[in-house]
């Protein structure tokens, strides 16, 4: 019997329809209509097509979570030209876009704010026009942001000040407009703030030279006006402003002094803002635009009236006790705050003292942080995850014996600070000098068993070239926890860097190839597995962690202390090495260190300490590349080197920062290398 006419046609129909696809990845179509738009030829990104899958496929660039979600977009130096496309806002668990060094034009689509859980974002070094979109201030993750060297216009959005977690807006080499926000001081995360190279005008606003963790402050090449904030000299070279003229300041040392009123350029109004104290919440400029019809030296008078006289007697009176009370409060403040070198240690961040009243009247005896199950990591007849009750005993402090080393956390010496610790300089009762950092409790490992495991690791390091842990503490009264060094007096590697001609701490040749070779020596040492120790990645290798002894011996710091830090902890502390150039660029892809990215570090290293300069540019790489040692060499070496050595050593530190990981030579081999074409072991 034959199937009924109805039944017969629903089979047809269910044969002849394809079946539904249930692998679909529905950020498939978002990634194809960025790819138009990014790469509008498909000269490029030949490898995202349509029928593919981006987290089981090779997508070039693309990088899934976990959970399936298009989560990186590393494009960087793809010879891109297309634009950005307002798609990008549909990939909403994307957490870092790199489209840096490609030719992209058009504007920033304010789409791209939807992206709430996007930490970098990176879109400098293209030709990218318009506004900065003042969307952007509702990314409340964004940690870098880099839009510098394109051709932005417009003034920079007050909204940038709600970015609470960003610590790098580099902004230069643009068009930029207008005053600098005041709002940009509300970023207590914020360590490096670039604004060169536009044309700001405008005063610089206290409020920055406020922000807690600023390390660096360019304003070069604008045309800002008025008296720079005192506290701005705490940053010393941090804070570059050449070419303001219209900038004056006591204690600067390129900069006239605004002592007398008839020297001082009226410091432009800061950017109002909405329902401020005292301000009216209606849209108001950026910056005043003050017109007086004067000459250089004479003003005209355009109003003579008895009334008009009054009011500018009053405001002359009002800024010269504004400037009278500002002045003695920086000077207060700047005897409050008188710290030790920055060059003392790796840390070198200041702030106010730590110290708590109460702790200066009876030490404390060491008590356990307060972990979820309540644990002291060193207490007697507890599991000592490896620690014999031998190296117990000496590697064990109590809070008392820290608290007098330091002089009670005495601010003056405070070493440094980071966003998680500080350091203070302290004298055992040995008289041994000791660098004690204090690690806040929400910084570590919750977990007893991983803490005491990467405690157990660092004391089991011992090199002539690592900084020598000699103990450690922890307090539940204060909330940390205490790691003891030994003090290295000579400060780090940075100190010795960008420095002027004629200054005494240039390094001779002979010590800077002895240097190369201690660190390479101390990388290769973390490297090696032996009984006593694993393999250990350092993670944060930098010119910071490069301490120099009384000898020139470098030693580097830190070594596995990632291994009792949080990972939001550990990524934290790499943001600023990143903007430096050590974080390798495999990082971006896959997220992980290895002994390869630590070898990408130690060239940038090398690099830095041939040139003499932090900051390593392409010019010192082809030079490098072409063996013109002249254009490479530290110029206050004045012509004092070997070229055969410094050829050799160049060409080796092109390979540890090859592109490829696997293409960079192991510690093992550097260390050969080295041995081969030098005598300064």
């Amino acid at each position: 019997m034959g199937l009924p006419p109805f039944l017969l046609s629903l089979f047809f129909f269910f044969a002849l329809t394809p079946p539904p696809s249930v692998c679909a990845n529905p950020e498939l179509g978002v990634l194809m209509e960025i790819k138009a738009s990014l790469d509008p030829h498909n000269a490029k990104l030949t490898s995202w097509t349509d029928s593919g899958d981006p987290c089981r496929d090779s997508f070039e660039g693309v990088v899934c979570n976990e959970m399936g979600h298009v989560a990186n977009i590393s494009l960087q130096g793809k010879s891109l030209f297309g634009q950005v496309s307002p798609a990008i806002g549909g990939l909403k668990h994307l957490t870092a876009l790199y489209l840096h060094y490609n030719s992209l034009h058009g504007e920033i689509p304010t789409e791209i704010s939807s992206l709430t859980e996007l930490t970098d974002l990176y879109l400098n070094v293209n030709n990218l026009s318009g506004s900065i979109p003042a969307e952007l201030g509702n990314m409340a993750s964004l940690q870098v942001l880099q839009l510098c060297y394109n051709q932005f216009t417009g003034s920079i959005p007050t909204q940038l000040g709600s970015l609470k977690k960003l610590s790098v807006l580099a902004l230069q080499s643009n068009q930029l407009t207008g005053a600098i926000p005041a709002s940009l001081g509300d970023l207590g995360m914020l360590m490096r703030l670039d604004l060169s190279f536009n044309r700001l005008f405008g005063s610089i606003p206290t409020r920055i030279a406020d922000a807690p963790l600023l390390e660096v402050l360019d304003v070069r090449n604008n045309t800002l006006s008025g008296n720079v904030p005192p506290a701005l000299r705490r940053l010393v070279e941090g804070f570059q402003y050449k070419n303001n003229p219209g900038l004056c300041g006591v204690g600067f040392s390129a900069l006239r002094d605004c002592s007398t009123l008839s020297d001082v350029i009226p410091n432009m109004p800061e950017p109002y803002e909405a329902g401020s104290t005292g301000l009216p919440t209606r849209d108001m400029p950026e910056t005043a635009d003050l017109k007086l019809n004067c000459s250089q030296t004479r003003c005209s008078h355009s109003s003579k009236t008895p009334q008009a006289s009054v009011i500018v007697g009053v405001v002359v009176v009002i800024v010269m006790l504004s400037a009278i009370g500002i002045l003695t409060f920086s000077q207060y403040r700047r005897r409050k705050q008188k710290l030790g070198s920055s060059c003392d240690v790796s840390d070198n961040r200041v702030s106010t003292d730590q110290s708590v009243e109460g702790y200066r009247k009876n030490g404390s005896p060491l008590i356990s942080l307060e972990y979820s199950n309540g644990w002291d990591p060193l207490a007697d007849g507890r599991n000592l995850g490896g620690f014999s009750q031998e190296a117990l005993q000496s590697f064990r402090f109590n809070l008392e014996e820290v608290e007098s080393a330091t002089s009670y956390f005495a601010r003056k010496n405070l070493l440094g600070r980071s966003n998680f610790s500080a350091t203070y300089k302290g004298v055992l009762r040995d008289g041994s000098i000791v660098a004690i950092k204090s690690i806040t409790k929400s910084s570590c490992k919750s977990e007893e068993a991983e803490f005491l495991k990467g405690l157990n690791i660092l004391t089991s390091l011992r090199h002539e070239n690592l900084v020598r842990l000699r103990g450690f503490c922890s307090s539940r009264g204060r909330g940390e926890c205490f790691l003891i060094y030994d003090f290295v007096p000579n400060g780090n590697l940075l100190c010795y860097l960008d420095l002027k001609e004629g200054d005494n701490r240039v390094l001779e040749w002979n010590t800077r190839v002895s240097i190369i070779n201690g660190i390479a020596k101390g990388i290769d040492y973390l490297h090696g597995c032996m009984a006593n120790k694993p393999a250990v990645v350092h993670q944060n290798i930098s010119a910071e962690k490069v301490l120099i002894d009384m000898r020139f011996k470098p030693l580097l710091s830190d070594p596995g202390a990632h291994k009792l830090l949080t990972n939001d902890t550990v990524f934290s502390a790499l943001k600023a090495c990143a903007a430096m150039g050590y974080l390798a660029p495999e990082y971006t892809n896959t997220g992980r260190f290895t002994e390869k990215s630590d070898i990408y570090a130690f060239g940038v290293l090398v690099f830095q300490i041939l040139s003499g300069k932090r900051k390593i540019t392409s010019s010192i790489r082809v030079a490098a590349e072409t063996c013109r040692s002249v254009d490479f060499i530290d110029k206050n070496l004045n012509g004092r080197f070997s070229e055969f050595e410094a050829a050799k050593i160049a060409k080796l530190a092109l390979m540890c920062t090859h592109e490829y990981p696997e293409k960079r030579p192991s510690m093992e081999t550097i260390i050969q290398d080295l041995a081969n074409f030098t005598d300064c072991f």
